[in-house]
């Protein structure tokens, strides 16, 4: 057995709310610069801008993380960091916390669910989750996509800042802004990964190809971050664009899609593909893998209290 062992009694709902926010924020530690490179070459393309950001070009994901480094610093890269943590702790409890208890509600109690109840469940905390943690990634986008160079204006000087400064310039509808394009981004990411993540685990059990270890959860979270990224990269796409823009640029998201496409063609909503995988398949690989054994060891922690007492 390669990790530790499967807890006889299933984790309890807390055990996994609190499991997958912290799963999803050791993820983001290790996989920020590449969500970062990610933004800077969604948004590459823009009109707005300075002559000095827009005489930056970004190529390819490396390339990109190479000039962030060579022209703001590597602090840079994780520009963002804190809203990010917050946005895992609120958004990733419930949409990935909360999954089995819903799949649970829509299959009456049924431990065997089908996809259709699957995809329900994942609709259903990605919606939630986005509703609650929305200003979180709107603040999360902008502080990734802000240039730090000198000479160029930083929009926000700090996370509290860029809420406060939000709310008062754009009012409380900017910090819901993009709310439409990511609950559309978010109900896609959180059924492909979730659903994916089950039916790859189970079927590699199933037919006993491995047994439920690392491995097994390593092999799973790879294939599901694979799917998610070729199916939500475009929507992905439109909601950094939305979330970045300022206001009166497009009037709406599905503004912002046609602009795309009549501007700079249909390859636009895959701007960023590489490093999207990049970061979505290795943030799958580094959250599913963490959440499997921290909610194993947490609830061997609670049996050896409930044993000592």
């Amino acid at each position: 057995m390669v990790g530790l062992r499967p807890s006889d009694v299933p984790p309890t709902p807390a055990v996994k709310f609190i499991g997958a926010g912290t799963a999803a924020c050791i993820a983001d530690l290790f996989t920020f610069p590449l969500d970062t490179a990610k933004v800077r070459l969604q948004i590459q393309g823009e009109s707005a801008g300075s002559g000095a950001v827009n005489a930056i070009r970004y190529k390819g994901v490396f390339g990109t993380i190479t000039t962030i480094v060579k022209t703001e610093g590597p602090r840079s890269l994780y520009n963002g960091l804190v809203a990010g943590l917050q946005r895992q702790m609120s958004f990733a409890s419930i949409r990935i916390g909360l999954y089995d208890t819903v799949k649970l509600f829509y299959t009456n109690g049924k431990e065997k669910a089908g996809i259709g109840s699957r995809i329900l469940a994942g609709c259903t905390t990605g919606a939630l989750a986005v509703t609650v943690a929305q200003p979180t990634d709107v603040v999360k986008v902008r502080f990734q996509a802000q240039i730090t160079l000198q000479g160029v204006k930083k929009r926000y000087n700090g996370t509290m800042d860029a809420y406060k400064t939000i709310a008062r310039e754009e009012g409380m509808r900017g910090l819901w802004k993009g709310t439409f394009p990511n609950v559309t981004r978010n109900a896609i990411v959180n059924c492909t990964e979730l659903v994916t993540y089950d039916l790859i685990k189970e079927s590699l059990l199933q037919y006993k190809l491995l047994t439920d270890n690392l491995p097994c959860h390593f092999v799973s979270a790879f294939g599901a971050g694979f799917c998610t990224t070729v199916i939500a990269s475009p929507v992905d796409v439109v909601k950094t664009r939305y979330m970045n823009s300022p206001p009166g640029l497009y009037k709406s998201a599905i503004n912002c899609a046609w602009t795309m496409v009549t501007k700079e063609g249909p390859t636009a909503f895959y701007k960023g593909f590489v490093p999207s995988f990049l970061r979505l398949g290795s943030w799958n690989v580094v959250m599913f893998v963490s959440y499997e054994q921290l909610k194993r060891a947490m609830m061997m922690s609670r049996q050896k209290v409930e044993y000592a007492t």
